[in-house]
């Protein structure tokens, strides 16, 4: 199989109606982690959600509080999809890790995307230094890596490069880009799954 970007291949998903199924498939991670992150975040919080494909959590997000909620996919007809649906929040097209936001934020999550990097140690490091207030928060999700196995036949199952690091990998690469405060947490877990793996941090204030 010829090895495909991972924008288009969201968007072709997208066109297929797909990211239903995403959003289905991920919102139990996505509960755990923001009961994670929630009760650390202040009142009247920003947010923005990297890789925010049809916008479902930066919608969730919103219904929890966020004065501002925002979110940028690569996908072209994932931030489509996402503006069909609520045209009150902002979604921006943009490719990363070269895609800057106007502003910073109390809070970045991200779900399902870090691993579509060619370096996800620089993009956390980035994150940490350029999209953060202090003490703003990362929580960031993944189902690939390495302690998961049945994961590691992804990118040829899909035909998408990803980067493949071990839970002591990303936990070094939260430490080495400055957050304190990290944990590492696996969430909804069953048979066959070891959980989606959850990076927390936040930025000294």
């Amino acid at each position: 199989m010829a090895e495909k970007s991972a924008t288009d291949v969201f968007s072709e998903w997208a066109i297929l109606g797909k990211d239903e199924g995403m959003e289905r498939g991920h919102a139990a991670s996505v509960k755990a982690m923001l009961d994670i992150a929630m009760p650390r975040v202040k009142e009247g919080f920003s947010a923005i959600d990297l890789g925010c494909g049809n916008g479902w959590v930066t919608r969730m997000l919103k219904r929890l509080g966020a004065s501002h909620s925002e979110g940028v996919d690569g996908s072209e007809e994932m931030i489509r999809k996402a503006l069909q649906k609520d045209t009150s929040l902002k979604y921006t097209h943009g490719l990363l890790p070269n895609w800057k936001p106007e502003r910073k934020f109390d809070l970045v999550h991200t779900m399902e995307f870090l691993y579509y990097l060619d370096n996800p140690s620089a993009m956390i490091s980035t994150i940490h230094d350029e999209w953060l207030e202090k003490g703003g928060t990362l929580i960031a999700g993944v189902d690939h890596y390495l302690e998961h196995e049945e994961s590691l036949t992804w990118p040829k199952h899909v035909g998408v490069n990803m980067t493949t690091m071990s839970i002591k990998q990303w936990k070094d690469a939260m430490l080495d880009a400055g957050f304190e405060n990290v944990e590492v947490h696996q969430v909804a877990a069953k048979e066959e799954f070891p959980g989606t793996l959850v990076l927390f941090g936040q930025v000294a204030i």
